[in-house]
């Protein structure tokens, strides 16, 4: 989230809200001429500034095919950061918004043949994009795992319940009850037909997915973060942070973070998603001891690389390569 708009945007007109399941809202979104709208390919996302000046990334989720128009899916988040409350409540069909054209940290390998999804909540909606793809591509093969917690909360059911996806989507309802989980250790103990996972829910089904992927090849494991992550933690402390190459040496908050207070102090990295989920920001570690909080780093490569939009030291000092 940012409070300045994207460096590029189009005025783009709500063509189309409706409620797609309990608390979420679809919005199509049209060129207010008809114009085509620029190309997108699955996991892409686009930036909407809203009325209040707040920025809010949210993923494509229709068909890459269509020109014409996108479509984003919303979830209430209570309680939240107002931004998606502000979108359902504030934004109706008619009105107008600032949209980026669209950027992509989550894309489907050109070469793969097999793909597994595993979704929770709205973390649905880049995969829809990505199925809409695949049908269209003669040799692709995909299956799904989405998690939810109820019928009414499952965005997207009637299309991913109908006939022509039946024995590729598995929809599992918790219920609301932890004890009701989906054991997906089955699922992710082998990597079937050199397999890409790519993953997207909230932040415990992406950790979890992590810690049993371990044996996957690090390149065949894909996570996009549909919020951010938690920017304090209870022992998070100030630490040093020196840049090797500059010399510069400067403090870094709590709150801040490592990129966030390097563009403070006039310098930059690299950077994309800034929630931990890309690799763009990936920097070498000289010295220190890492709090890592990335989901992209495999465990041999923590000791000498850090994710600078999330990761935080355990030492009082950290040195990188910049």
């Amino acid at each position: 989230m940012t409070s300045e708009a994207p460096p590029e945007t189009m005025t783009l007109r709500v063509a189309r809200k409706e409620e797609i399941a309990h608390d979420i809202h679809l919005f199509e979104l049209r060129d207010p001429d008809g114009a085509e709208l620029p190309p997108f390919g699955a996991g892409a996302h686009v930036s909407l500034r809203l009325p209040n000046g707040l920025i809010r990334k949210y993923s494509l989720c229709n068909d890459p095919a269509e020109r014409d128009h996108y479509l984003i899916a919303v979830k209430r988040e209570n309680p939240g950061r107002g931004g998606s409350a502000l979108l359902i409540d504030a934004v109706h069909g008619g009105d107008t918004l600032p949209v980026s054209p669209p950027v992509n940290d989550f894309p489907l390998p050109p070469r793969a043949t097999d793909l597994l999804f595993i979704a929770g909540g709205i973390g649905i909606t880049p995969m829809m994009a990505m199925i809409h793809q695949l049908r269209g591509e003669p040799g692709k093969r995909f299956r799904l795992y989405y998690f939810t917690r109820s019928p009414e909360a499952t965005a997207f059911l009637p299309e991913l319940t109908s006939p022509e996806l039946n024995g590729k989507v598995t929809i599992h309802h918790d219920n609301g009850d932890p004890d009701n989980f989906f054991d997906l250790w089955p699922v992710l103990e082998e990597r079937r037909n050199r397999e890409h996972l790519y993953c997207c829910g909230p932040r415990a089904l992406m950790q979890s997915v992590r810690d049993m992927t371990g044996h996957w090849s690090s390149t065949a494991v894909h996570f996009e973060a549909f919020s951010e992550p938690e920017k304090i933690k209870p022992d998070d402390r100030p630490f040093t942070l020196r840049l090797e190459r500059s010399g510069a040496e400067f403090e870094v908050p709590v709150g801040v973070s490592i990129l966030e207070a390097m563009r403070a102090h006039g310098h930059d990295a690299p950077s994309s998603c800034e929630s931990g989920t890309c690799g763009t920001c990936r920097t070498k570690l000289l010295e220190g001891e890492t709090d890592h909080r990335d989901l992209v780093l495999a465990e041999h490569e923590r000791a000498g690389q850090i994710m600078l939009c999330v990761s935080r030291a355990r030492t009082g000092r950290l040195v990188i390569d910049r």
